[in-house]
């Protein structure tokens, strides 16, 4: 009997008629245009920070890879955008033919996105231990963060 009763006042509607769907789709639009804008404003933002992890990170495994190896790690940067991690061998400071490298290219998951030195470049010890304090400036349209190296061999961003 109640199920009678709802058929009467509900029809017997079995989907969405195209007045419903219609208004879906609109609801939805106008929904998407007040997003999508802010979400692309919000990338430049989410690249930096990126960015900046994946330095500190690779200091962080330039440092472990000295202590694994007992050995004298140096990072360079050969330009805005790459960072040369290499095993010194001759512990001269500077990357010779011959010697371990990794390159890695920080734009390629984060376009836009530079860094400057201000320091020396940095060289762990098998201690954990860098040879003094270097600040890597990360930066791109949206701002900019440092990720700092101590001589007792801490990475982090400040």
């Amino acid at each position: 009997m109640e199920r009678r009763r709802v058929l009467q006042i509900d029809g017997s509607s079995k989907g969405f008629n195209l007045i419903e769907l219609m208004t879906a789709i609109a609801v939805f639009g106008i929904l998407a245009a007040i997003a999508i804008p802010n979400f692309l404003a919000f990338q430049p933002s989410m690249r930096l920070n990126g960015g900046a992890r994946e330095v500190m990170s690779k200091l962080r495994w330039a440092r472990a890879q000295a202590v694994e190896q007992n050995a004298t790690y140096v990072v360079d940067f050969p330009n805005d955008h790459s960072i040369r991690v290499f095993k010194d061998d001759n512990l001269n400071g500077t990357w010779d033919s011959g010697e371990t490298t990794q390159t890695f290219d920080i734009q390629t998951d984060y376009t836009g996105v530079t860094f400057t030195v201000s320091g020396s470049n940095p060289q762990f010890t098998g201690r954990g231990t860098a040879s003094g304090a270097t600040t890597i400036t990360v930066s791109n349209t949206s701002g900019s963060r440092d990720v700092k190296v101590t001589a007792p061999g801490n990475v982090k961003i400040s």
